[in-house]
């Protein structure tokens, strides 16, 4: 039975040659971790005792064989294989690819069955994951296939929240991936998210110029005077609070970002470079716009430092936190909802 309060959070493992059951378990080993949620960790008890061993770490975890024989005040590690997997830090192989897949299908397969009540992912190898099973650039489109809704890569800290027109493109294919519906999705995503998951009654949404100077006027590109523009005024007429298209270049130098809830930027580097830079270790990867909660590191496998126990938790922490609040706000917003609609009911 699950504690009033109490939330399961599911835990997909990455890349076992990456940082991730580092990060992981370094975050868990402050037992007052578990007073916030109660943590199921989808690998193995031995690939977990192999890492903790060799990492020096100190925490006790529970074994069970699904999700829903999770005891609360425990560290859950759900056996979802048998064998020793080949741990080789440092080295992108296919096994260990492989491992992270298995991981992260019994995660969502556990999150789409309610036996878990969030997600947050360790960071994999998008290279050596790649199987018939699976064939997207990252975690994001994975989880939109699985989980459904419009996703959207949303990076999230308390004073900065950056969502991505495009995010895993090519720079020479972004031009022609970026269209009027494309725009009103991704702004509409946004907006709904701010409301559910983020508690914010009237958001104010900033849009990035594709272009230099956001195309000058049209001397230096027309999509942001042909697409970009148009879209912006027909919503705004609408009544949504959606401004630009800014300058990319000036834009988080002079702090005009702090005017908004949020940034969407046209492609993946043009909002991530500004985020990492103002944000890293503080910041947290959330998918946006799916029917479940999914968070994750602002950072990669970082194969340089794996194995050296030198991998900074803090990030990793931030996106538990970042899971909990999630979910609690969109839990009450949809209570709040429901209960709305019952009174408009009631007074027909």
């Amino acid at each position: 039975m699950k504690e009033e309060g109490k939330i399961r959070l599911g835990i997909s493992i990455g890349d076992l040659n990456g940082i991730g059951c580092e990060v992981v378990l370094k975050t868990f080993e402050d037992a007052r971790m578990l007073d916030f949620c109660t943590p199921i960790i989808f690998a193995s008890n031995k690939t977990i005792a192999f890492q903790k061993n060799k990492l020096d770490i100190d925490l006790k975890y529970h074994g069970v064989q699904e999700a829903s024989s999770a005891i609360d005040g425990k560290i859950n590690v759900v056996n979802v294989w048998k064998e020793v997997p080949k741990i080789e830090f440092g080295e992108a192989t296919e096994e260990s690819g492989k491992y992270a897949l298995k991981s992260l299908k019994a995660a969502v397969a556990a999150l789409k069955d309610d036996k878990i009540d969030v997600l947050v992912t360790a960071p994999i190898n998008k290279n050596n994951i790649q199987s018939e099973e699976f064939k997207f650039p990252g975690h994001t489109d994975f989880l939109a296939k699985e989980l459904g809704g419009e996703s959207l890569m949303f990076m999230v800290t308390e004073g900065l929240k950056i969502g991505l027109l495009t995010d895993h493109v090519a720079i020479k294919d972004v031009p022609e991936k970026i269209n009027p519906i494309l725009i009103r999705e991704k702004v509409r995503t946004v907006e709904k998210s701010l409301k559910m998951d983020f508690g914010i009654r009237a958001p104010k949404v900033a849009l990035l110029g594709i272009n230099p100077h956001s195309g000058d006027n049209g001397v230096i590109g027309k999509e942001d005077d042909e697409v970009l523009k148009p879209v912006i005024r027909e919503m705004s007429d609408a009544g949504h609070l959606v401004f630009g298209p800014y300058s990319a270049d000036s834009f988080f130098g002079s702090d005009t970002y702090k005017s908004f809830d949020a940034v969407l930027a046209a492609y993946h580097d043009q909002g991530l470079i500004p985020f990492k830079t103002i944000s890293f270790g503080n910041g947290v990867n959330f998918t946006a716009g799916l029917s479940k909660v999914r968070t994750s590191p602002d950072h990669g496998t970082a194969y340089e430092i794996a194995g050296k126990g030198k991998a900074d938790h803090s990030s990793f922490k931030e996106a538990v936190f970042r899971a909990i609040s999630i979910f609690r706000n969109r839990t009450e917003y949809q209570e709040l909802t429901e209960s709305s609609l019952q009174k408009q009911r009631v007074r027909r």
